[in-house]
């Protein structure tokens, strides 16, 4: 780790998080001269934080080996710049190997995913977070989504028993719940917006304390993305009104036609930008000829936004 906790939580907590996506090659391999020229272009703009193998990052379909050889090259490309997050999960065993991966590999912190059973009781997933976090030295962020929503007296009761759990991140987007957790968990976290293209529902994040998110169409549109959440800081709600009209709106509508496309679509973004990154594992399946032609427009929108 080269960041202090408090380093690591501030980053978090204040300033667009970037996830970029794994890059493969024609064969489907880890790509990482690919990726580093990502990672280089990434800390080139204003963010505050990299979370590495991610969701956008497609973490369930990387084996460890290829999630340590990610991880080492992120923290070594971002060299102290920023703080960097990588993830685990899966099982609680899988997760502490992935947590270990990631510390020896010098990560800042990680990104607790949900675990893989399809239901899970509450009790049970306060201990599945709670072994992997005592499991560890590094920071965790608790990715709050799937099947691994924990509610607010969980949450509490995690924050109580795990001091390096420093944030929790909101993948469902229940502003009605997320409240709840702030209310009865204060700052003792960090929060972020983490619903996939968590700009569509920012203003409602901010209203109620998360004053940052993860954004995956940084990954192709990044100077929009910047302004966007810039002007949200700002309060600028007109020009917010504007990009999420003429942008993220058709953007989500695109999305929502396939499972899956929060991420499919990302990696077709960077095709159009010029910087390709290879397709999907599966089961993720790439967009269509016409669905990439719809996105191309609104590549071409937002640089005019």
């Amino acid at each position: 780790m080269k960041f202090s906790r408090e380093a690591v939580v501030q980053a978090i907590d204040d300033g667009l998080l970037s996830f970029p996506i794994t890059d493969f090659d024609q064969e489907g391999c880890f790509d990482a001269e690919s990726y580093r020229r990502r990672l280089e272009w990434f800390i080139s703009h204003d963010i505050s934080a990299v979370f590495v193998a991610g969701g956008t990052g497609e973490f369930f379909n990387l084996a460890l080996d290829e999630f340590r050889e990610i991880v080492t090259l992120a923290v070594k490309t971002v060299d102290g710049k920023l703080p960097v997050i990588a993830s685990a999960g899966l099982s609680v065993e899988s997760g502490k190997a992935f947590a270990r991966a990631a510390e020896e590999a010098g990560a800042d912190g990680i990104l607790l995913m949900p675990p893989y059973l399809t239901e899970c009781p509450q009790d049970g997933l306060v201990e599945y977070a709670r072994q992997i976090c005592d499991a560890t030295e590094l920071n965790v962020i608790y990715y709050n989504r799937g099947n691994g929503i924990l509610e607010a007296d969980s949450v509490q009761q995690l924050a109580d028993h795990c001091p390096n759990l420093i944030g929790l991140k909101d993948g469902k987007g229940d502003i009605q719940a997320l409240n709840k957790i702030i209310k009865r968990v204060g700052d003792r976290l960090a929060y972020v917006g983490g619903v996939p293209t968590a700009e569509i529902i920012a203003e409602a994040y901010l209203a109620i304390g998360v004053n940052t998110y993860s954004s995956a169409v940084f990954n192709f549109v990044p100077e929009m993305a910047v302004k966007f959440y810039k002007e949200l800081r700002k309060g600028n709600s007109e020009v917010v009104k504007q990009i999420t009209n003429d942008f993220f709106i058709p953007f989500v509508d695109l999305r929502d036609r396939k499972k899956g496309y929060a991420v499919s679509l990302i990696k077709a973004g960077v095709e159009i930008i010029g910087r390709p990154a290879g397709s999907v594992r599966a089961p993720l399946t790439m967009p269509t000829s016409e669905e990439c032609h719809r996105l191309e427009k609104l590549v071409d929108k937002a640089k005019q936004l």
